[in-house]
């Protein structure tokens, strides 16, 4: 277990809230509240860091901004909810002024209209002068649409594993830029019953192995299966690269083989589609070669606790 699990797991188990009001809590995509009139909204944040999740010098600061929303939004994505709206946090370094905050809130709004998902508030403040880098947090609310809330525990043995689109090379660029999949996620659940979704933040080894361990179930994966992306396949390691990367915010699934078929005969969206493996009920999570040979797909993507 890395470290972040080990201690999401420790909040976890410390929590006290009512599964009533508070029907997902810590260690899924989104939170989930309960509201007095029967429905309920979710609610997910993420911390983007200068020098961790961005470089401000290969990224623009609009980029950055776009990132810091996108990134959230993808979370929605991984729960097939559609977001409603949006608050912002931004820590800024002594040499930011007026205009790099115009360039950061083009960024974001400019996700935010992408997605019908409206910046509504947020706080601002500065570093002292020796702390010069730029730290933005937001979070976001959602609604249910066509479904319940998908999470990671409801994988079940025998569903097949799909992934949207290609993995790996994401630090080529594709960080800043990618498209969160809420079209997608929208388009699979109205057409499918999903048992299972995570968004690819931490790289397929590691999330897929969070759907196993939330659900008590195993996985077989065929590498030869695994959609590769084009800065993925230039590395000296393609398949290592797609697996562990993360960061490509595409969406990992489980359904049923009798639902992949008919998601897969309805699907009408040019985002592709890839049947990756398999789950199993004996709790290993296992990679096949090529060659037919197996070895126990280890989480190898990233821990934000030890890097």
């Amino acid at each position: 277990m890395n470290k972040e699990v080990e201690i999401i797991s420790w909040f976890a188990s410390q929590s006290r809230l009512s599964p009533g009001d508070y029907p997902i809590g810590i260690g899924d995509d989104m939170a989930q509240i309960q509201l007095a009139d029967g429905t309920s909204v979710l609610i997910t944040t993420d911390m983007l860091l200068e020098g961790t999740h961005f470089d401000l010098a290969q990224a623009t600061i609009e980029q950055v901004g776009y990132k810091a929303m996108a990134v959230n939004l993808s979370d929605c994505a991984a729960m097939a909810t559609l977001p409603i709206g949006a608050v912002c946090s931004v820590g800024l370094p002594r040499r930011f002024g007026t205009d790099e905050l115009r360039q950061l809130h083009k960024g974001v709004t400019g996700a935010a209209d992408r997605y019908n998902c409206p910046l509504i508030g947020g706080d601002i403040t500065r570093w002292s002068a020796d702390a010069p880098a730029l730290a933005m947090s937001i979070s976001m609310l959602s609604r249910p649409v066509n479904c319940r809330p998908l999470r990671r525990s409801g994988a079940k043995p025998g569903d097949v594993i799909c992934v949207t689109g290609a993995l790996g090379g994401s630090s080529k660029g594709r960080h800043l830029t990618f498209v969160p999949r809420i079209a997608e996620a929208l388009a699979i659940t109205q057409l499918a019953h999903v048992d299972a979704m995570i968004d690819i933040s931490d790289g397929l080894s590691t999330d897929l192995n969070h759907i196993c361990r939330l659900s008590g179930v195993g996985a077989r994966v065929e590498a030869k299966l695994v959609p590769v992306s084009p800065d993925a396949s230039k590395t000296p390691d393609p398949l290592s690269a797609a697996l562990n990367d993360g960061e490509d915010f595409e969406l990992l699934f489980t359904l049923a083989p009798t639902e992949w078929e008919t998601l897969r005969k309805g699907w009408r969206l040019t985002t592709p589609l890839t049947y990756v493996g398999v789950m199993t009920g004996d709790r290993s999570v296992v990679l096949v070669s090529a060659d037919g040979s197996e070895a126990e797909l280890v989480p190898a993507g990233y821990d934000h606790l030890s890097q």
